[in-house]
C-alpha cells in the first residue's frame, strides 16, 4: 500500500479542510512542535483504511476522530496496491446525543490514468461500502489491522510491539507477509485430491468389475456366430419367395371365397317388401275415394253459393243497426233532458226554506250583537262607578252625582263574543247554502233547455220492432252462408287427405319398383362367379321384369333366388376347400424354415410373415454385430479402466504424501522459522551499526524469543525485554528496518512515529543513514514523525505542522522542492 493523496476535513486536530500529496514523495518526515499534530496524518491513513487509530487504544472506536466542537468531518485516501488505483473516504458525524459515528464509507477502485486531483471522480467499479470497507481494505492491502500497525504504521509506544511479541503472534504475521498460508491452502487441495483420486480409483475398479465377461473367447464365439448368421442372410431368400408365392395363393383363395360370400349375401338380404301383395287394391280404393270427395266438394260448393246470394240479398245490416243506435240514442237524450228538468224544479222549490234560513240566521246574529253591546256597556259601568264621588260631574251626563249607583257583576264578555262568533258563522253558511242552491238551479235549468232543443232536434224515430226483425233475418242468414262454408272447408280437407293418400299409395308402389329393379341390378353386379357347370344349372342372369304386374315380377325374382342362393352356397364350399389346402401348403413350409432359423438361435414371431422371417434374421445378425462390437468396445474400455485404476492410485499416493509432509502446519512452522532467521539476521547487522557493535539479535533454540547478544559483556545473551528504553528503540528500529526491506518486500511503505530524540548524534547518524539506503535501494516510501532537526534535516521532503488557534496546519518544504 502507497498513499498518494489524503485529504483531512475537520479530523482530529485538523478544523479546516487540508490536503497531503505523497504523489512525488519516497522519503519525507513530519516534523513540528509537539502537539502540533505530526501523528494526526499517520493516524488519517490508518483511519482511512480501518476506520480506527492505534493511539485511541480501543480497536473499532471514533469518537476522538471530531474535536468537541466539531459535529462532523472526513477523511479521504487516494492509494495504490498491488499495481491498482483505489480511493477510500470515511465520514463522521456527531448525533444529538454527542456521540460519533460514522455516517459513510467506502471504497472504490480508480482509473490510474486519471489525474490525481480527480482521481475520485474517475471511479472504474466500487468495491465496498459500509461496514464492508474495512474487509476489503484488508483484500486489497493484503493485511490485518494488527499486522499493519506492526509492519507499515509503526505508532508511538507501540514500535517494539514485534520485537517482544509471542513466537505464535510473529508466526501470524510472517504468514501473511509471506502468504505462507497458501501452503495450508495446498495441503487441504491435497488432501481433496488424495480422496477424490480414492474415489475414482474405486469407480474405477467398480465399473472394470462389471466387465469382467469380456474376454478374449466371448469375441471368438460371438464373431463365428455372426458369420454363420450372414451365410444364413445370403441363403434364405429362395425360402422367403416360396412363402410370398404360398401367400399369394391363399389372397387369391380368399378374395374368390369373399366374392361368393357376398354373391350368397346379396341374394340372402333380397326380400320382397311387406305392402307389395296389398299394394293394387291400396290404389282402387285410394283413387275411388277421391272420386267420391270430389263429387261430395262440388255438392257443397254449390250450397255454399246459393247461401251467400241469399245473404247478399238481404243487404247490409250496417243501416238497421245505425237506425237503432239512433232511437237508443233518442231514448237517452229524452230521459236525461226529463231527469234535469225535474232536479231544476226542485231547486228552485227548496229555494224559498234556504232564503227563509238565511234570514233567521241574520236575525239571531244582529240580536248577538246587540246582547253583547249592552253587555259591554255594563261592563263600561261597572268599571266607571269606582272612579264616580258624590257631587262630582259625571263623566257621561256632566250632572253632579247625586247618590253612587249599584251595580252588580256582569256575565262574562268572553261569552258574549264566543256567541256572536258563532251566530255571525251561521248567518254566513246560510247565506253561502242559498247562494249554492240558485246557482245550481240556474244551471240545472239552462242543461235541462239544452237537452229539450237537441230533443227537438232529432229526426222522427223509426219501427223498433221492424229494424230487430230485419237484423234476426240478416244473422240466420249469415249462419246459414258459414255453415255452408264450414261444410266445404271439411270436404275439402278430406278430399286432400285422399288424395295424399293415393299419393303415399303411389309413392309406395313406385319404391317397390324401385327396389326390386336396385335388388335386381345389385345380383347382375355382385361379385363372383360360379363353377361353369353350375352357372348353366341355375341361370346366371335374373329373370327379367315385367312392368304390368309388381307382385308376380317380385315372385319371379324370388323364384330365382332360391335357385342362385343352392348354386352359390356350393361354389362356397369349393373355396373354403381351396383356401384350406392353400394354408396347409404355407404352414408346412414356415414350419420347415422355422426349425432352419432354430438351429441358428433366431426365433421370429409366431405366424411371422415373409418379410418379418427376414427381418428377424437381419436383426438377429445386426444384434451379433452389435454385441460384437460393443463387447470389443467393452474390451478396450476395461484397459482403460486399468491404466486409469493404476494412474488414480498413483495420483492418491502422491497427494497424500504432499498432504503429510503439509500436515499440523509444518511446512509454514518451517517457512516462518526460515524467514524468522533471515529477519533476526538481517536486523541484527543494522542493530550491530546502530549500537556500534555491542549488541546483536539472536533467536532463542528452545523457545524461539527474540535474544540479544552483549558483546560488552563477553556475548551474553538475554531477553530483549531488559534493554533500557534506547536500546529497546535501536532493536525495535532494526527488526521494523528488515520486515520492511528483507523479509515483507511487496510491503510499498513504512511509516516510522517514535521518539528519535532518545539516540545519541552518533546512533542517530546511523539511522539517518539506515534510513537512506534504505529508501535509495527499494521502491519503497519512508516515513517519518520526528522533531529531531538533525534527523529532519538530512530527509528530502518534509511536511511541518504547525497548530494555532484555528487548529493545525501543513506546508511542504525540504531540499527536494
Amino acid at each position: 500500500m502507497r498513499p498518494l493523496l489524503l485529504h483531512l476535513d475537520h479530523f482530529g486536530s485538523f478544523r479546516d479542510p487540508v490536503t497531503v500529496d505523497f504523489s512525488d514523495t519516497d522519503y519525507f518526515a513530519l516534523v513540528g512542535p509537539t502537539g502540533a499534530g505530526k501523528s494526526t496524518i499517520i493516524d488519517a491513513v490508518c483511519f482511512a483504511l480501518y476506520g480506527t487509530v492505534p493511539r485511541w487504544g480501543r480497536e473499532g472506536a471514533v469518537a476522538h476522530a471530531l474535536a468537541p466542537s466539531v459535529a462532523a468531518g472526513k477523511v479521504a485516501m487516494v492509494f495504490d496496491s498491488d499495481g491498482r488505483r483505489y480511493g477510500v473516504v470515511r465520514a463522521m458525524v456527531r448525533d444529538a446525543k454527542g456521540a460519533v459515528r460514522t455516517k459513510e464509507a467506502r471504497l472504490d477502485e480508480l482509473d490510474p490514468a486519471a489525474p490525481l486531483e480527480q482521481a475520485f471522480e474517475a471511479v472504474v467499479k466500487p468495491l465496498a461500502e459500509g461496514e464492508g470497507v474495512t474487509p476489503e481494505a484488508q483484500r486489497v492491502t493484503g493485511l490485518e489491522y494488527r499486522f499493519f500497525t506492526q509492519c507499515v504504521v509503526l505508532p508511538q509506544g507501540r514500535f517494539a510491539e514485534f520485537l517482544h511479541a509471542a513466537p505464535r503472534e510473529r508466526q501470524d504475521l510472517l504468514v501473511q507477509l509471506l502468504d505462507a498460508d497458501v501452503y495450508e491452502l495446498i495441503r487441504q487441495r491435497a488432501a481433496r485430491e488424495e480422496e477424490s483420486a480414492r474415489q475414482e480409483a474405486s469407480f474405477a475398479r467398480d465399473q472394470l468389475a462389471k466387465l469382467s465377461g469380456a474376454s478374449e473367447e466371448a469375441e471368438r464365439e460371438l464373431a463365428e456366430r455372426m458369420e454363420a448368421l450372414r451365410r444364413l442372410s445370403d441363403a434364405i431368400g429362395a425360402d422367403l419367395d416360396l412363402l410370398r408365392a404360398r401367400e399369394g395363393d391363399i389372397r387369391r383363395a380368399e378374395q374368390e371365397r369373399a366374392a361368393v360370400a357376398e354373391r350368397q349375401a346379396v341374394l340372402a338380404r333380397l326380400a320382397m317388401p311387406e305392402a307389395v301383395p296389398t299394394l293394387a287394391s291400396a290404389r282402387r280404393a285410394a283413387a275411388e275415394a277421391v272420386e267420391t270427395l270430389a263429387r261430395e266438394v262440388a255438392t257443397l260448393e254449390a250450397d255454399e253459393h246459393e247461401a251467400f246470394e241469399a245473404l247478399a240479398a238481404l243487404g247490409d245490416r250496417g243501416a238497421p243497426r245505425a237506425e237503432l243506435a239512433a232511437l237508443d240514442a233518442r231514448e237517452r237524450l229524452a230521459a236525461d233532458a226529463a231527469r234535469t228538468r225535474a232536479e231544476a224544479e226542485a231547486a228552485v222549490t227548496g229555494l224559498a226554506g234556504l232564503a227563509a234560513a238565511a234570514e233567521t240566521a241574520e236575525q239571531a246574529a244582529g240580536a248577538a250583537e246587540e246582547r253583547r253591546e249592552r253587555l259591554r256597556d255594563a261592563h263600561a259601568a261597572a268599571h266607571l262607578v269606582h272612579r264616580l264621588a258624590v257631587g262630582e260631574p259625571c263623566p257621561v251626563c256632566h250632572h253632579p252625582v247625586a247618590e253612587l249607583p249599584l251595580h252588580r257583576s256582569p256575565a262574562d264578555m268572553r261569552t258574549a263574543d264566543r256567541a256572536l262568533a258563532q251566530a255571525r258563522e251561521q248567518a254566513q253558511r246560510a247565506r253561502a247554502a242559498h247562494a249554492k242552491a240558485e246557482t245550481s238551479a240556474s244551471l240545472l235549468a239552462r242543461q235541462a233547455e239544452g237537452l229539450e232543443s237537441q230533443l227537438a232536434a232529432l229526426p222522427a224515430p223509426g219501427d223498433r220492432a221492424e229494424l230487430e226483425a230485419r237484423l234476426a233475418e240478416i244473422a240466420k242468414a249469415d249462419a246459414v252462408a258459414g255453415e255452408a262454408r264450414a261444410a266445404v272447408r271439411a270436404a275439402r280437407g278430406r278430399l286432400q287427405r285422399a288424395r295424399d293418400h293415393a299419393g303415399q299409395v303411389e309413392h309406395q308402389t313406385a319404391s317397390a319398383w324401385q327396389a326390386l329393379e336396385s335388388a335386381r341390378d345389385r345380383l347382375l353386379v355382385s361379385g363372383g362367379r360360379l363353377d361353369p357347370v353350375q352357372e348353366e344349372s341355375s341361370g346366371d342372369a335374373p329373370p327379367p321384369l315385367v312392368r304390368d304386374d309388381l307382385h308376380r315380377a317380385w315372385e319371379e325374382l324370388l323364384a330365382w333366388r332360391d335357385r342362385a342362393a343352392e348354386a352359390a352356397r356350393a361354389a362356397l364350399a369349393a373355396r373354403e376347400r381351396q383356401l384350406a389346402e392353400a394354408r396347409d401348403r404355407l404352414a408346412a413350409d414356415r414350419r420347415r424354415l422355422a426349425e432352419r432359423l432354430a438351429e441358428h438361435g433366431v426365433v421370429p414371431p409366431r405366424d411371422a410373415s415373409p418379410d418379418q422371417l427376414g427381418a428377424a434374421v437381419a436383426g438377429a445378425l445386426a444384434r451379433a454385430e452389435s454385441d460384437l462390437d460393443r463387447l470389443r468396445e467393452e474390451r478396450r474400455r476395461a484397459a482403460d479402466l486399468e491404466q486409469r485404476v493404476a494412474m488414480k492410485e498413483h495420483e492418491a499416493k502422491v497427494a497424500h504424501e504432499l498432504a503429510l509432509r503439509l500436515r499440523a502446519n509444518a511446512f509454514e512452522r518451517w517457512l516462518c522459522a526460515e524467514a524468522l532467521a533471515v529477519l533476526v539476521a538481517t536486523a541484527s547487522e543494522t542493530l550491530r551499526e546502530l549500537s556500534d557493535g555491542q549488541y546483536e539479535l539472536a533467536l532463542a533454540d528452545r523457545t524461539g524469543d527474540i535474544e540479544v547478544i552483549d558483546h560488552a559483556e563477553a556475548g551474553l545473551r538475554r531477553s530483549a525485554r531488559t534493554l533500557s528504553g534506547g536500546e529497546t528503540f535501536q532493536a525495535a528500529l532494526a527488526l521494523a528496518l528488515a520486515l520492511s526491506g528483507a523479509v515483507a518486500k511487496s510491503l510499498d511503505s513504512i511509516f516510522l512515529d517514535e521518539g528519535f530524540g532518545t539516540l545519541d548524534p552518533a546512533t542517530l547518524d546511523t539511522v539517518a543513514t539506515t534510513l537512506e539506503r534504505l529508501a535509495a535501494g527499494q521502491d519503497r516510501m519512508i516515513g517519518l514523525v520526528t522533531h529531531v532537526p538533525a534527523l529532519a534535516e538530512r530527509v528530502p521532503v518534509r511536511f511541518e505542522v504547525s497548530r494555532d488557534g484555528k487548529g493545525s496546519h501543513v506546508r511542504k518544504s525540504g531540499i527536494a522542492l
